[in-house]
């Protein structure tokens, strides 16, 4: 990841918000659950491999290729293009993934 800073304040908002959860429920266990999960959700958001995933569906079976445009002495490939795209499929499969998980936090925080 080229800039930290998305990633250090998320994790500090996650912080924040797993001391909220131990200060109204009193359970270190719902603070360890509201801790991972939180986890796990900034981890899918913000650390998968965009160059893989940053192609249409039908591509994530085959292997990345180097654009011909591309200097081959850079170590990195510039992303001038932008980090996040708008793709269909992506959008509603982690619509699906993260509502359910916030979901079943939630009635698991609110119990």
């Amino acid at each position: 990841m080229m800039n930290d800073a998305v990633l250090r304040s998320s994790l500090l908002y996650l912080g924040i918000i797993v001391l909220l959860i131990g200060i109204f429920t009193y359970s270190f266990k719902k603070m360890m659950v509201t801790y991972f999960f939180g986890l796990f959700a900034i981890s899918g958001v913000l650390l998968p491999d965009w160059e893989f995933f940053d192609r249409d569906f039908s591509q994530w079976f085959c292997p990345v290729t180097i654009e011909h445009g591309a200097d081959s002495s850079s170590p990195q490939i510039s992303r001038s293009t932008g980090r996040f795209k708008i793709y269909p499929l992506r959008l509603a499969l982690y619509a699906i993934v993260y509502g359910f998980g916030l979901y079943k936090w939630w009635v698991y925080v609110s119990n």
